[in-house]
């Protein structure tokens, strides 16, 4: 499979660009974002997420144009290599400016209808990099609407989806452009 998907904020100006790449080494998630930040900052951010055919994330590099960037890496064991033990049993990662990392523990969990796991993940906020462990659930609703919950920091939204498990809408925060 090989996808290039586009999204904008729905409250504010942005846009990403994404190209999405699946085969039998794994999957490869390459993109661009550019906004507003909470302070009314113009950004501009790319990411690469790589993950095993499972889609457990392995590796996570993030850039700041003219900031900040980190790399992020996963051993078998499920230890991140360059994050203290706080993050351990994180197995996804959440970039707060983009949708696509919902699609991470979506494809991951495999859920049924009716059916809600929780998963812990690696919170990675734009534009200064922070990190934080989040817990959060997903719900799935019907064939393409899942409930998201962030169970840490209390916050529900519905997420429409792709056959694709790509976010079409994500109630009142994007848009498929």
């Amino acid at each position: 499979m090989k996808r290039d998907v586009m999204w904008t904020p729905v409250k504010e100006p942005g846009f990403e660009y994404l190209r999405l790449i699946q085969d039998d080494d794994g999957i490869l998630a390459d993109a661009w974002v550019i906004g507003i930040d909470n302070n009314a900052a113009p950004f501009r951010v790319s990411y690469k997420i790589r993950c095993d055919v499972t889609w457990v994330v392995r590796e996570c590099s993030v850039e700041v144009i003219n900031g900040a960037s980190l790399v992020l890496q996963r051993d078998d064991a499920g230890h991140w290599k360059t994050l203290s033990s706080d993050f351990d049993g994180c197995i996804d990662v959440d970039i707060s400016v983009t949708p696509f990392t919902n699609t991470l523990p979506i494809q991951r969990l495999a859920l049924q209808t009716g059916e809600a796991r929780e998963t812990t993940v690696v919170m990675i906020r734009i534009p200064d990099l922070s990190l934080t462990p989040v817990v959060q659930r997903y719900t799935r609703l019907n064939d393409i609407t899942y409930r998201y919950e962030n169970l840490t920091k209390p916050y529900t939204a519905e997420l429409i989806v792709d056959s694709d498990d790509l976010v079409i809408d994500y109630k009142g925060v994007f848009k498929r452009a």
